[in-house]
């Protein structure tokens, strides 16, 4: 796929920045290069308020389609939005689930009903939604889950019963959106429901999960007849896997851009910490950033290649080796990082400079675990994009 970039779009990279430029500061200075992976608990409600502030400005959901409230930008200028947004140091977003994965997935299969209901609210940062994915038996095997849900003949509301786990920001959320088992005795992908349920009913326990950064990003979500009505199930029952599995593919396409422009951020900060500490003279980190440099501007590269995937959350093939990828990557910077801070990585001071080193290296270890571990990865890659046989597995 070709993305040509025009004139008029060199004019909107300026837009971009000089907007960036007059509103993220003041009360909003702070929140420069905050809210990333491990610094999630940074200023939740400040960030809430700086969601609002861009939804002002027409800067959120901005390649939505505009009858839903976005900018229907094209490919070309999404990434720099993405790319001028992460320059300037803007936060990370607490919605970015309603925003990057949801709200796409509602669009190409929801109900008018359900757009009208929640696609607003993603838009104007009012209402934010975490993912009821993983439980302690379905981590990387989502096709294990065992959350339950059954219909109420009476009402037709359906009653969740079960458990999930490494839900994030669930406890800033208002919504979350569950696959859960609907049909007894099903197996696998068949017999799955995609619900959309409010968590802040009875019957629904959110409890964080302190991390070894010190921080409570995860938490675990707790069913105990929670309920949904039947107008918020997405797709029809028995479809969940579909609509779960086309929400994934959302998730693999312009946002890894603005994520890797925090990688860069991030790799700056390694060479600011070699230079202060002296180690940039060891050849070995010099070599070590020249790689981890290459291996930055091979994941840009491959992401724009997948932006040909389809509008229905379709993956290319060049799509499936980007969260094996960017994990991998992410895991040795976070070493690199604390190589090039020598005995000081050691030692917690009052510089974030240097801290977000530290929460980088601590973070990272579970980025090849989180959304698939490695192995399971190898597994798609191997079995969806090049066509392998699959690997046998156990009768359940």
């Amino acid at each position: 796929m070709q993305i040509g970039i025009t004139d008029q779009d060199h004019v909107f990279r300026t837009e971009v920045a000089e907007w960036m430029r007059e509103h993220l500061t003041g009360k909003f200075e702070c929140l420069r290069h905050r809210g990333g992976a491990g610094d999630e608990d940074a200023y939740p409600e400040l960030r809430k308020e700086w969601e609002q502030e861009l939804a002002r400005g027409n800067w959120t959901c901005v390649g939505w389609p505009q009858e839903y409230g976005g900018r229907g930008l094209t490919v070309a200028q999404q990434i720099i939005f993405h790319e001028e947004y992460a320059r300037a140091g803007g936060p990370g977003h607490i919605g970015h689930l309603g925003e990057t994965l949801l709200g796409p997935t509602l669009i190409a299969y929801g109900t008018e009903e359900q757009k009208k209901r929640f696609l607003p609210g993603i838009v104007n940062g009012s209402e934010y939604w975490c993912q009821g994915y993983s439980e302690p038996g379905a981590g990387s095997d989502l096709a294990n889950v065992q959350t339950r849900a059954r219909q109420d003949p009476s009402t037709g509301d359906w009653i969740i019963d079960g458990q999930k786990v490494w839900t994030s920001l669930a406890h800033e959320s208002q919504w979350i959106f569950v696959v859960a088992r609907c049909e007894p005795g099903s197996k696998g992908h068949h017999g799955l429901i995609f619900l959309l349920v409010d968590l802040n009913q009875d019957g629904v326990e959110v409890r964080p999960i302190r991390q070894m950064t010190g921080t409570s990003e995860f938490n675990e979500v707790f069913f105990n007849g929670a309920r949904a009505p039947a107008k918020n199930v997405v797709g029809q029952p028995g479809e969940g896997w579909k609509v779960a599995m086309a929400l994934l593919g959302f998730e693999r396409g312009l946002s890894w851009i603005g994520m890797q422009m925090h990688f860069e951020h991030q790799l700056e900060l390694v060479c600011k910490a070699a230079r202060e500490t002296g180690s940039d003279r060891d050849p070995s980190i010099r070599t070590r950033i020249a790689q981890a440099w290459m291996g930055l501007k091979v994941m840009h590269y491959n992401t724009l290649r997948t932006l040909s995937g389809g509008a229905d959350g379709s993956l290319s093939r060049e799509g499936y080796i980007i969260k094996y990828y960017w994990s991998n990557w992410h895991r040795d910077l976070g070493k690199l990082a604390m190589d090039a801070l020598g005995p000081e990585g050691d030692i917690l001071i009052d510089d974030f400079s240097r801290t977000r080193l530290q929460q980088v290296f601590l973070f990272s270890r579970s980025d090849t675990i989180v959304a698939g571990t490695n192995e399971v990865q190898l597994n798609i890659i191997s079995e969806r994009a090049l066509g392998m046989p699959k690997e046998p597995r156990p009768s359940r």
